[in-house]
């Protein structure tokens, strides 16, 4: 970061030995360029703004140093999406899983966990895991994950596949639409 520091040679002043200082050519700051460790606490959200005092700009004719002030920005993780501290995750599910059920594991933040997916799951259903968020940067709590399943069909189909998803249609020929039509 380039910064404004106070002028070394004439103590912030602009002049040495009542002449102009050619250091910092009168001005009394000089600028120079730091590196700053700006410590981020986890689970900090998009926008906030960190302070470090005394690490900005030095200020008009000796006055104070300043502060630095941070605007964090955090990028969109691939496959989880934050809501305050809860971290929700898209579970793609086979057709076989989700009549069947399933026990699979997860991501986590740090590490991965197991949810069971009941047998005649619905795509969208929501299955909350506790304390597996984002933890609160004042508090240490952790929100909580939670975990939509999309039921994905498969995508090519053989012959042999296709008899069988056939025959399920026999058996199970419930209308899944009626509930739709009754409200018109």
């Amino acid at each position: 970061m380039v910064f404004s520091r106070q002028c070394h040679q004439c103590g912030g002043t602009g002049n040495r030995r009542h002449r102009s200082c050619d250091h910092c050519l009168a001005e009394g700051v000089v600028s120079t360029t730091e590196a700053v460790v700006v410590e981020v606490p986890a689970g900090v959200e998009n926008g906030a703004r960190i302070r470090a005092a005394g690490q900005g700009s030095a200020g008009d004719r000796g006055s104070r140093i300043g502060d630095l002030y941070v605007t964090v920005t955090i990028e969109p993780h691939p496959f989880f999406r934050r809501e305050g501290n809860d971290l929700h995750l898209v579970l793609p599910v086979a057709v076989h899983e989700a009549v069947l059920g399933i026990r699979v594991e997860v991501p986590t933040i740090g590490d991965s966990a197991r949810v069971r997916i009941p047998p005649g799951s619905q795509s969208g259903q929501r299955f909350r895991l506790r304390d597996r968020g984002i933890p609160s940067p004042r508090t240490g709590e952790a929100g909580d994950l939670i975990v939509e399943i999309r039921i994905v069909l498969p995508s090519v189909l053989d012959e042999r596949s296709k008899e069988l998803i056939r025959e399920l249609a026999e058996i199970n020929h419930e209308d899944i639409r009626a509930e739709l039509w009754k409200t018109l």
